[in-house]
């Protein structure tokens, strides 16, 4: 994880609030769950120290993942420095022939939900999207071929 991730203030706040409740709130109902589980005795045959166990690693393994995430993080600027060209941060507003109008965040991976319209400046719209101008005709690669879209407004 050596490349920098961009994301937007609002997602770097959310992973923010999500490492401090594993840490601090997680972790400890995990260590009272592992007492509980070791006093029982047997640990080979406890089911719910084996089971709070493999959570812990689960845990454990997302803490240090958010840790990489933020320590290579770089912050999303919501104003644009060319407001005329789609960048990393734009929301841009496109019409598929045939169809109705759609608008579109580009955004880092690590943020992306496509059903909402926050697309990665990684995938395939979002790379066709880079550069272009309200007006530009953008071919996107999609699995059943090309699809052509319209920018109609940058925001």
């Amino acid at each position: 994880m050596e490349d920098d991730i961009f994301l937007t203030a609002a997602g770097i706040e959310s992973l923010k609030q999500e490492l401090d409740h594993l840490k601090n709130t997680v972790r400890k109902e995990l260590a009272v769950r592992l007492r509980a589980a070791i006093q029982m005795g047997d640990l080979s045959e406890n089911a719910d120290y084996i089971s709070t166990k493999e959570e812990q690693g689960f845990v454990e393994g997302r803490i240090q993942e958010l840790e990489q995430i933020l320590k290579h993080t770089k912050v999303i600027e919501n104003s644009n420095s060319n407001p005329d060209v789609i960048q990393i941060g734009s929301e841009v507003v496109v019409r598929e022939e045939g169809f109705e109008e759609e608008t579109f965040n580009i955004i880092g991976s690590k943020e992306a939900n496509p059903q909402n319209g926050k697309i990665s400046y990684e995938s395939p719209i979002g790379k066709s999207l880079l550069g272009r101008r309200v007006g530009d005709i953008v071919r996107v690669p999609t699995p059943g071929g090309f699809t052509n879209f319209m920018v109609i407004k940058i925001k």
